[in-house]
């Protein structure tokens, strides 16, 4: 009932997922910094992420953290798993999971993935998500993995029809306050939900990125701002535009986004579409 990712870039490690069932990121993900992500689905057996990321923090590779959590579980057949380690992937698929069930795992020194679903369209889900995995190399790993989920909803997904998603992911030193969460979002209950996530993640990354391709708040373009601000009801000139802007930024949550004497190009982007 569900197709994950599981996967691992650097330091990085991050699980997205995707099934007709409310809530699933509340089920099958979960991610440690410095340790790796786990995913676990199929009759999901909660204790698996735990379990497994304690495995993992042991020294155990992902092979033999998924036969040791599997071995002892006496309805493993019905259950999937994926696991990412620091150096290593592995995918269990149980042989009375639901058709149509299976999972694919790889990767290198610098990056691993593993791969599993079940009650899917066919096995051309999985392969249309390691293209998608293998093809962006270079992006950051929450665009990654989205990419990932995305092409295995258009080749198919779950195969009852879409509900939840969720996406998870962490590295050392990153995210809000540098606690280490790069991404941790959820659609419990959307029609479109791997498309709802990818709004989120939109959404995401403009609050809690920082500055990138920079403008000079100065001539016409201090003067604009400081018009469509106005409009939005924080008065300004071309002289006090950057004012005027850091009032609405603590409005809107863009402050991370800020930049002494210059406006964010996807807050100008922002701003123009709330006063287009």
């Amino acid at each position: 009932m569900t197709f994950s990712i599981v996967a691992r870039v650097g330091d990085a490690y991050g699980v997205a997922v995707a099934s007709k069932f409310p809530a699933v990121g509340a089920m099958v993900p979960a991610a440690r910094v410095g340790v790796g992500a786990v995913a676990t689905q199929s009759f999901a057996r909660i204790s698996y992420k735990e379990d497994g990321l304690a495995l993992l923090a042991q020294g155990h590779d992902a092979a033999e953290t998924v036969r040791r959590l599997t071995s002892t579980d006496e309805h493993a057949a019905e259950r999937q798993v994926g696991v990412v380690g620091v150096d290593s992937q592995a995918t269990f698929t149980g042989g009375s999971c639901m058709d149509w069930a299976g999972g694919v795992a790889g990767g290198d020194d610098e990056s691993g993935y593993a791969i599993q679903g079940n009650i899917l369209a066919g096995a051309e889900v999985v392969d249309a998500m390691e293209r998608a995995w293998l093809t962006t190399a270079g992006a950051p790993l929450p665009r990654r993995l989205l990419a990932a989920l995305l092409a295995g909803d258009a080749a198919g997904g779950d195969r009852r029809g879409r509900q939840g998603a969720a996406l998870i992911a962490v590295q050392a030193g990153t995210g809000y306050d540098h606690a280490g969460v790069l991404a941790d979002l959820r659609v419990d209950d959307h029609p479109e939900a791997p498309r709802e996530l990818e709004r989120l993640l939109d959404l995401h990354e403009l609050i809690s990125g920082p500055p990138e391709d920079v403008a000079p708040l100065v001539g016409d373009l201090a003067a604009e701002v400081a018009e469509r601000l106005t409009r939005l009801g924080h008065p300004a000139t071309a002289d006090d535009a950057e004012r005027a802007l850091e009032a609405w930024a603590g409005v809107e949550n863009y402050e991370m986004r800020l930049a002494p004497g210059g406006i964010d190009a996807r807050v100008l982007r922002a701003l123009r579409e709330a006063t287009a």
